[in-house]
């Protein structure tokens, strides 16, 4: 009896142990497949090197707001290497200031005279931020392909000086149709995603007075292995 037991227990541990490796851990073949399908590359999405092109707004019962150019930039910023020999300006920074007329519930936005948009499929998105040392929240606002509306919580402000702050783009669903879509097979002839803007949700203790933040050197991680690695004698579907 206990033979047949030792038996029994053996085989439906030997069966547990294959259940896992089929289920739960994927093969050399399938994390092959998906680093081969992937060209990730780090791009520039905005220097805010331009006057006048990104607003800001709140509302006026809370405050209102002044944004313009500055001079200046972090000195810990690294430039992108496809970059360092064109000579590209990179002189200013985005900064705005918040007067708040009282202390409330409140929050404001910055945005761009027309959405950004991304080439490939996003990973990640950066940008350097001055945050003053507030417990006030950064929202990053996007569109995905269908043109819906997404914010995604980049970050608190409770910082001094400049700092780095990035957030990852959730993968869409499996389906294709749920969550931040960045491509549709139907509609094969564009993707990706565009940025609409930031948004700072303030801390109800810390919203009076005034509050300046910075902004400089938006990027992003992209994947473009579908735009770059077209074979060459591939019909191109735009027309």
């Amino acid at each position: 009896m206990k033979r047949y037991f030792a038996a029994v227990l053996l085989f439906s541990l030997a069966g547990f142990l294959f259940a896992q490796n089929e289920i739960g851990t994927p093969t050399a073949g399938t994390l092959g497949i998906d680093v081969a399908q992937q060209k990730l590359k780090e791009i520039s999405v905005d220097k805010f090197e331009f006057d006048g092109y990104w607003k800001s707004s709140i509302s006026s019962d809370d405050g209102f707001t002044t944004t313009r150019l500055f001079e200046g930039g972090p000195l810990g910023k690294q430039a992108i290497e496809d970059e360092r020999d064109l000579n590209i300006p990179d002189q200013y920074v985005l900064g705005t200031r918040i007067d708040f007329i009282h202390r409330g519930y409140t929050s404001f936005t910055l945005y761009p005279q027309r959405p950004i948009p991304i080439e490939g499929i996003t990973k990640t998105i950066s940008v350097w931020v001055v945050g003053r040392n507030f417990n006030h929240e950064l929202k990053l606002l996007l569109q995905d392909f269908y043109g819906r509306n997404f914010e995604l919580y980049v970050g608190k402000l409770n910082f001094q000086g400049w700092k780095k702050l990035t957030v990852a783009i959730p993968p869409q669903s499996g389906d294709g149709e749920q969550g931040i879509v960045q491509r549709s097979y139907h509609y094969n002839n564009q993707m990706g995603i565009k940025i609409t803007g930031f948004r700072i949700d303030c801390d109800p203790m810390e919203a009076y007075g005034s509050y300046y933040i910075y902004f400089d050197d938006l990027r992003a991680v992209t994947d473009l292995f579908a735009e770059d690695d077209r074979d060459a004698d591939d019909m191109v579907d735009a027309w």
